[in-house]
């Protein structure tokens, strides 16, 4: 899950409660599916089970993240900020990269930035201990298909609580609830002749 900026939150709430008063929008039940799985994804980034939350997350939006991680890589200005950039992954080619699936990407990106920010074992730990999610609400948008929670979360340092509120948008494949990370983050641009969606690009 990629973090919300503090400034932007805001932004997100009001947007809820908007989209929430639409006609096309309706509040849904604390027990609806979408309101678990919300649960066990934020569970999953806190104690770092990325496999789990790697299953939970729209393959679309990974497979995408994955494509333009390596097209940033192959276009680094030279190649020892190409090297560097794999580094951070620990793989020396960027074969190594393009071979993964979408999901395998993911674990292995969200490895290579925990490993990068060190936190302390303790930290970790107390915040696993400490983690308390409340889903604030659900709403549906019934002419896209579309599920949004507000949810807050708060866990502990060792000296701190930190208490963050989301916005976690779900689609619907088949007979499965996703996550669609990117929904917050992107307009989703419809060409005019009707021929698809697609995610634009920041």
């Amino acid at each position: 899950m990629y973090p919300v900026r503090p400034l932007f939150r805001s932004a997100i709430v009001i947007a809820f409660v908007a989209l929430a008063g639409g006609v096309l929008s309706a509040p849904l039940p604390a027990d609806h599916p979408c309101a678990e799985l919300v649960k066990k994804y934020l569970t999953c980034v806190v104690n770092q089970d990325w496999k789990t939350a790697a299953a939970l997350l729209q393959p679309a939006s990974l497979e995408r993240k994955q494509k333009e991680t390596i097209a940033i890589i192959k276009t680094a200005p030279t190649m020892t900020e190409e090297q560097q950039m794999l580094e951070r992954f620990g793989v020396t080619e960027i074969r190594e990269l393009e071979k993964l699936s979408p999901q395998e990407f993911y674990i292995m990106d969200r490895e290579a930035w925990h490993k990068r920010i060190n936190a302390a074992a303790d930290v970790t730990k107390r915040k696993q201990e400490t983690l308390k999610i409340d889903v604030l609400g659900l709403v549906e948008e019934k002419d896209k298909g579309y599920v949004h929670a507000t949810v807050r979360t708060s866990q502990e340092t060792l000296t701190d609580r930190i208490e963050e509120l989301f916005l976690i948008s779900f689609i619907k494949q088949d007979d499965k609830w996703l996550i669609s990370p990117e929904m917050k983050d992107r307009p989703i641009i419809t060409p005019l002749d009707g021929s698809g969606e697609k995610a634009a690009k920041k």
